[in-house]
């Protein structure tokens, strides 16, 4: 395979920081060398590659936007820089790394005690521990208000009893970070150790999608847990709300990596596939087409950028996250498709990644609110008016 030089029509790159290029250089090597190689191996299997936890962690890509504990401490663009460069490996390998910082440590971080985050952050940050987040039901998922897992109190124990569904890591985690309504309705946030009496898990099988991802079913039956055990900074619904955005964030620049990914595997095949007598890149057909994949991925790369720049200036709202990861989650699944069909009979083939790309995509634009949620998000912050009650 062809080194990946990057896509950047509009010089982007002289916007970013010294560092911000050397953490993208870095993971970008990472890819090319440890990922790729392998990947296509376990998305046949349906297996996740649990060998790429240790060199993940020694770069420091878990949890790296949040100060101490171990953790790498970088701004929020080179952490969407992270997030890109894994995606254009795979989504799920992105979603391993993107459920642990943002939908685990995360929640620990802003919502736990310090014992919670001594406990837990630095082994999180190693991989010595991994976690999950315990949000979604078979019954609620873009109304995850609507939640019937229960926490009952019980003189200092908490007794959780309900079912959590479309899981990511879910049943090779050591920790769940389980929300839960109490006696009075009001949601609450949880740790909850996978070695707890009652909890169980069982794997999704017969995914067409994240097939290199671990997508688990968790039951809760009579877990009983400390009061230690809950966080004790959670306010409701809305802070499970504000992990989903901080998952959405990196999604929006995981978006663009295999958008790339795509563009150039079809920039490089048309130029070597020839037909009438010369390369197929000589067709304006096919030319319009990667102008059109290259015009996509630029506006969304800027885009982008800008939310990033919000974000580490604590100016971001939830309803530009959404606009992001809305727009560019749709417009890698565009590119997919159009590779693939630049590709020709051979795109449906796993010797090129543009296939797997591709139905990998149809989850991403699903989970972490789907396309039509994002739109009735952004369309509330544009009228004031919430349409979705």
């Amino acid at each position: 395979m062809a080194k990946f030089t990057g896509v950047d029509f509009l010089d982007m790159d002289s916007l970013l920081s010294e560092e911000e290029l050397l953490v993208r250089s870095s993971v970008r090597e990472f890819v090319s060398e440890e990922v790729l190689p392998i990947i296509e191996h376990h998305n046949r299997a349906g297996t996740f590659p649990k060998e790429l936890i240790p060199p993940v962690a020694e770069l420091g890509l878990l949890g790296a936007n949040i100060e101490g504990y171990d953790c790498a401490g970088l701004n929020n663009v080179a952490y969407g820089l992270i997030m890109q460069e894994l995606e254009r490996g795979d989504s799920g390998l992105r979603s391993f790394v993107s459920v642990q910082g943002a939908l685990v440590m995360y929640p620990i971080y802003a919502f736990g005690s310090e014992a919670h985050r001594e406990q837990w952050l630095p082994a999180l940050a190693k991989g010595e521990k991994i976690g999950c987040f315990g949000l979604t039901e078979p019954d609620f998922g873009s109304n995850p208000g609507g939640m019937l897992t229960r926490a009952r109190k019980d003189g200092n124990d908490w007794v959780l009893n309900g079912t959590k569904m479309w899981i990511t890591n879910g049943s090779i985690s050591d920790v769940a970070v389980i929300w839960a309504k109490n006696d009075e309705g009001e949601v609450e946030g949880f740790l909850v150790e996978s070695d707890r009496k009652g909890f169980s898990s069982s794997d999704v099988e017969g995914k067409f999608s994240l097939r290199a991802s671990v997508t688990s079913e968790l039951y809760l039956e009579d877990v009983r847990i400390p009061e230690a055990n809950r966080l004790p900074g959670c306010q409701g619904l809305k802070s499970a709300l504000k992990c989903l955005s901080q998952a959405r964030y990196g999604i929006a620049w995981g978006g663009i990596g295999a958008a790339m990914a795509c563009y150039d595997e079809a920039l490089r095949y048309s130029q070597t596939r020839i037909q009438f007598d010369k390369p197929i890149a000589s067709f304006q057909l096919v030319q319009r087409k990667l102008v059109e994949m290259l015009n996509e991925i630029t506006k969304a790369q800027f885009m982008t950028l800008q939310l990033g720049r919000l974000k580490d200036a604590n100016k971001v709202r939830p309803a530009q996250i959404s606009l992001a990861k809305r727009n560019n989650v749709a417009m890698a699944l565009d590119i997919a498709r159009e590779a693939r069909d630049v590709l020709g009979a051979n795109g449906i083939c796993d010797e090129y990644q543009s296939g797997r790309h591709m139905c990998n995509l149809e989850s991403v634009k699903t989970y972490e609110g789907t396309h039509d949620i994002h739109t009735l998000i952004i369309g509330h912050a544009i009228t004031g008016i919430p349409a979705y009650e």
